[in-house]
């Protein structure tokens, strides 16, 4: 087995594990989390893709992993920030119960 499909195994692993988590838990903090295990699932393939390439541009993939890290960065921050408003006026953050958000 070459190292890019054990790379791609792993990779694969851990979406599947994120996956599972953010589509059972009903938890918004635990779903969060989840999608983040899914972001660095992809982070791991824009590395090993980049790594593993025939002619690897300097720094292309890092670029991409840094952009995505931004991304992540940015959708944890407003994820944390609807966390936050949902406890705040419904005093749990059950996704099952947050489906009203009007002030």
């Amino acid at each position: 087995m070459s190292p890019l499909q054990v790379c791609l195994l792993f990779s694969s692993a851990l979406f599947c594990i994120g996956l599972v988590g953010a589509l059972s838990r009903s938890n918004a903090i635990l779903v969060l989390l989840g999608i983040e295990l899914m972001l660095n699932a992809a982070n791991l393939n824009f590395i090993a893709f980049w790594r593993y390439s025939p002619a690897p541009a300097v720094g292309t993939g890092v670029l991409f992993v840094i952009f995505s890290i931004a991304v992540a960065a940015a959708e944890a921050a407003v994820g944390l920030a609807l966390v936050i408003a949902i406890y705040r006026h419904q005093k749990n953050i059950r996704l099952q119960e947050a489906n009203r958000l009007k002030g």
